[in-house]
């Protein structure tokens, strides 16, 4: 088959048959790519059967955050692409609508498809797209508030909606199975407003313990009994749990609901994360991302480093920290292996808090402990910080409460793309009155800004770092707080000054070398922190050279734009003197390696390089003078 159309053509039993190849399929897509493989492992069935029973792309189907979406991409006329996943000129590891027809709309951040498929479905009642909305969301991304803002407002408008709950959280036991197919037979022979009285009946005529069961594997969260009360109180049928990895039962629910919904609609499906490949479902986080791997084994090929991740520099500090000071916390919003915080959970379990897919809720959690007196550490990557930045300002800022955000993933991510860049925490966060803003440039600086900022206990700080591992520096014994708001000077040289913000100043140092043979070596400063601004620094870089450049991993309005500021405020400009900032370009970059991703931003030594000589106005093969 090429498209979903011809899944139409298939026999229920040709379906399982799909099924296992396509398991197959997108184990030995990621072995050779990499990426999430475990979400979609756990949706395979339920994909053969929403394509064999739905008509995509006139119906919508919409995957909450995109991890689960490879084999759909497999059915939907990529499957020869699906070995460039997260490379570069391939597609994404996500849902993006660009990349196809059969992605109505891109994620890769959760709980975005109740309302995204509210959306399509007012719009198609209101004359726009025909078509069902379908929206497939796991039950982690359920604890974001907006899923639920998006199920009331859609119980509210009572229209056609299909909600798919991929639950696979849960352990469910054989005999669940089993009354989870007995309720989906008195599903199938009934209209829907009998399913919650057969439902309880059902129930009611099994064992005690069997009973059990069947109350765990309807409790999504606490509050839901048997029959789904919550969602229906909130306006939806409820239908489940089923099993989500059993096409006949799929098939059978999935063709009642589009023959007979007329309003809201939830299918609770269970399903195991990993499903059906045995290093997947050993591992702790059933597969969720790996690096590329070996089939038969499962061994990851990841590349050797001689020096630790930052991830990991930040984690053992922030540990360090927590032992001399007991008020010391931690928060991170359902990434603590991401963050670290894993880490931190082994020494300290109850001064770490992993509050769910719900960054709003982290950091005005975080606000509160700190205005009780605790010290709070808020670990979030930065793309992620971006949901809760209304309370950032509004509950941490406003108030001055110092709650520390440790901002992993910032910069260019790679593989991940667009949708994980941290390309705009330096811009919105040094806006922010009162705020300190940092940036590591190797992991021993990162080392001294968690010390630096568990040291800070009058206003709100962030520190900002990269994924991936450092550059090799070494690590000092004891992390010292630094000087708010002083940069320091790297090597000194002549006419121009390069100031560097962040994890750039490796390549600016190489840069700086090809210069050098050129008897144009500049003077490189490290500015550590983008507010409050080293003016004194800054002042006297531009007394003594000719022109100033900055470079910085993040996007126009950042670092580079305050110190531009400072200059105009202190007449700078008025001399004619020669200023560069070098930041993201205003666009969006598609995933590859981070130095691919570098090279398209013009960031990497050789464009620092050529920027020196276009200030200087000296020619360079392929380039224009100043």
């Amino acid at each position: 088959m090429k498209i979903p159309a011809d899944l139409k053509a298939l026999s229920d039993r040709e379906l399982k048959t799909l099924a296992d190849e396509l398991r197959a399929e997108t184990i030995s897509a990621v072995s050779v790519t990499g990426g999430h493989l475990g979400a979609g492992l756990g949706v395979v069935e339920l994909t053969v059967a929403l394509h064999a029973v739905f008509d995509a792309p006139r119906d919508k189907i919409i995957w909450d955050v995109g991890h689960q979406s490879y084999p759909h991409k497999i059915l939907t006329g990529r499957r020869d692409r699906i070995r460039t996943l997260r490379m570069k000129d391939g597609l994404s590891g996500f849902t993006k609508r660009s990349e196809s027809p059969y992605d109505p709309f891109g994620a890769a951040h959760s709980s975005t498809s109740i309302s995204a498929a509210l959306g399509f479905v007012v719009a198609r009642d209101l004359g726009g797209d025909a078509g069902d909305a379908i929206a497939v969301i796991g039950d982690g991304a359920m604890s974001a508030g907006m899923a639920f803002e998006a199920l009331n407002n859609a119980g509210d408008l009572g229209k056609r909606l299909i909600v798919i709950l991929n639950d696979n959280d849960m352990s469910i036991a054989p005999p669940v199975g089993a009354m989870s197919a007995y309720l989906t037979r008195l599903y199938t022979e009934g209209p829907f407003q009998d399913l919650r009285a057969a439902a309880r009946g059902a129930v009611s005529l099994l064992p005690g313990p069997f009973q059990e069961g069947a109350r765990r594997a309807k409790e999504m969260i606490k509050g839901i009994a048997v029959g789904g009360t919550l969602f229906e109180e909130l306006g939806f049928s409820y239908v489940g749990p089923i099993d989500g990895h059993d096409v006949d039962q799929l098939l059978a629910v999935l063709r009642t609901v589009k023959a007979r919904a007329a309003g809201p609609i939830l299918i609770h499906a269970i399903t195991r994360k990993g499903k059906g490949y045995g290093p997947a479902e050993r591992a702790s986080d059933r597969g969720h991302a790996t690096a590329k791997f070996d089939v038969m084994t499962g061994a990851q090929k990841k590349p050797l480093s001689n020096a630790p991740s930052y991830t990991k520099v930040f984690a053992e500090n922030l540990i360090k920290a927590a032992e001399a000071d007991d008020r010391i916390v931690a928060i991170t919003a359902a990434m603590p292996e991401g963050t670290g915080l894993n880490l931190f959970a082994e020494r300290f379990a109850k001064r770490c808090f992993d509050v769910g897919i719900a960054e709003q809720h982290a950091v005005t959690f975080a606000a509160g402990l700190a205005a009780g007196g605790m010290k709070p550490f808020c670990a979030l990557y930065s793309t992620f910080l971006q949901r809760g930045y209304d309370q950032v300002v509004h509950d941490v800022a406003i108030q001055r409460l110092p709650v520390r955000f440790a901002i992993d993933r910032a910069g260019l991510v790679g593989a991940d793309g667009a949708t994980h860049a941290g390309a705009f925490d330096i811009a919105f966060l040094a806006n922010l009155p009162g705020f300190i803003v940092m940036a590591a440039a190797d992991e021993a600086e990162l080392a001294h800004m968690v010390a630096t900022a568990a040291a800070v206990d009058d206003r709100p700080t962030a520190f900002r770092f990269p994924r991936g591992d450092g550059v090799g520096v070494t690590l000092p014994e004891r992390a010292v707080p630094m000087e708010i708001g002083k940069g320091r000077v790297v090597a000194e040289g002549g006419r121009v000054a390069i100031l560097s913000f962040g994890t750039r100043l490796a390549e600016v140092l190489k840069a700086r070398e090809a210069l050098a043979a050129r008897g144009l070596a500049p003077t490189v400063a490290d500015a550590r922190f983008a507010k409050p601004l080293d003016r004194d620094l800054i002042l006297q870089l531009v007394a003594g050279h000719a022109a100033l450049i900055t470079v910085e991993e993040g996007a126009i309005g950042g670092f580079g734009s305050h110190v531009a500021q400072l200059l105009a405020d202190e007449g700078v400009f008025d001399r004619g003197y020669k200023f560069r900032a070098m930041v993201l370009p205003d666009t969006f970059i598609d995933q590859s390696s981070p130095e691919d991703m570098y090279a398209v931003a013009g960031m990497n030594a050789a464009h620092i390089e050529a920027k020196v000589l276009e200030v200087l106005g000296v020619a360079t093969v392929g380039s224009k003078r100043a």
